[in-house]
């Protein structure tokens, strides 16, 4: 018999500290092949909020070597969700630079410089 059957691990305490006191979401659950190998995983995610403690995700990663449990804290979920909302930032500059470019190259004049124009003309 193994002695730590009857410890209780952090994913289960975190998950089952929540219950009944935050709102959660249904599990998703994502199966993904690496088209290199081809070996298959299926990840089931599921998110929590507390109201003062914030939210918290929980990850259950399963594939030919097991599975692998985590409960992620608020901190890291709102690490993360910095780094999604940066990369969008970056993205979406990006991409208005490659318009503005493209628009330049054109000819188009920028509508901030056609009021300008259209005022200058007049006299």
């Amino acid at each position: 018999m193994n002695t730590n059957d009857n410890i209780v691990n952090k994913y289960d305490r975190q998950r089952g500290s929540l219950e009944g006191v935050a709102r959660f979401t249904k599990p998703s659950t994502v199966k993904t092949v690496e088209q290199i190998t081809g070996r298959a995983e299926t990840f089931i995610v599921e998110s929590a909020r507390h109201d003062e403690l914030g939210t918290f995700v929980f990850i259950e990663a399963l594939d030919a070597a097991g599975v692998v449990r985590l409960a992620l804290p608020p901190k890291v979920v709102a690490a993360n969700s910095r780094q999604q909302d940066a990369l969008t930032a970056k993205s979406r500059s990006i991409a208005a630079k490659t318009l503005a470019q493209a628009r330049k190259d054109r000819g188009e004049v920028p509508g901030f410089m056609r009021a300008k124009r259209a005022w200058q003309n007049r006299w």
